[in-house]
């Protein structure tokens, strides 16, 4: 922190900044772009995963007999143990303009669809933020199933009783019994969005323009970059602060367990 209250370049003299690397955060269009960008990869990261791994969840323990479920849920997973820098080289491939996405699109007539994904400043963003989504839903399914597996089954036979189907049982029984696993799953995604760093360095550097610019990017950048080390240690010290809050409101959020 105390690098982030000075001028310096890594190699010569430093010089007193104060304040000035904190201000210029909130005054500088592609810092605060950065920012702004993070909060939209929550959505990708988090919001999306969450809400696609509790519905798989529901599908593939009901359905846990089945064969092949397991095979499905271990594909679901892979992705946690493949290295980042594996999968943002191998998306990059796919969205290439002649990659598998637009082929696939071009073999079913939707030529227009087509794109540079990662080269078009509208869909850049959205494009890393899918690649997030397929990583952190395996995080996500792992967590409910486990959570799934502790909800007593009485509850579920009570449910029943009461002429539940489903998707009341769902609402009613599964996701109340599941409020600690997802807030764990909430903090984990909402820090993995924010902390992205090594998937935008492979697969886009920032670009094009700023449109994947990342707190966590331009750390590095201003670092080793640009020589703005001062910056950099201020970038990372807000962006710090930025998750311990958001992982200090996930945890107040969480309903508390009533206490006998």
């Amino acid at each position: 922190m105390q690098i982030s209250l000075f001028h310096w370049d890594g190699i010569s003299v430093s010089t007193w900044a104060g304040f000035d690397n904190y201000t210029e955060i909130a005054r500088d269009p592609q810092l605060r772009a950065g920012f702004l960008h993070s909060f939209v990869l929550i959505l990708f990261f988090s919001v999306i995963p969450i809400a696609l791994a509790l519905v798989l969840a529901a599908v593939t323990t009901r359905a846990g007999r089945l064969r092949g479920v397991s095979v499905f849920r271990a594909m679901i997973f892979l992705p946690q143990v493949v290295a980042m820098v594996v999968t943002a080289t191998a998306w990059t491939a796919i969205y290439a303009p002649d990659g598998v996405l637009n082929t696939a699109l071009r073999a079913i007539g939707l030529e227009t669809v087509a794109r540079p994904w990662l080269g078009d400043f509208s869909t850049a963003l959205p494009a890393v933020g899918l690649i997030g989504t397929w990583l952190e839903i395996g995080l996500c399914l792992v967590l409910f199933i486990a959570g799934i597996g502790q909800i007593p089954a009485e509850l579920y036979e009570a449910a029943k009783l009461d002429g539940a189907g489903p998707v009341r049982e769902f609402f009613a029984v599964t996701l109340p019994g599941l409020r600690g696993q997802i807030t764990v799953a909430l903090t984990l995604t909402v820090i993995a969005a924010l902390r992205t760093f090594d998937l935008v360095y492979v697969a886009t550097h920032g670009g094009p323009g700023n449109a994947t610019s990342l707190p966590a990017y331009e750390v590095y950048n201003r670092a080793f970059g640009t020589g703005q080390v001062g910056s950099a240690c201020a970038i990372a010290v807000t962006l710090t602060a930025v998750i311990l809050l958001l992982t200090f409101l996930i945890t107040k959020v969480q309903p508390q367990e009533d206490e006998t």
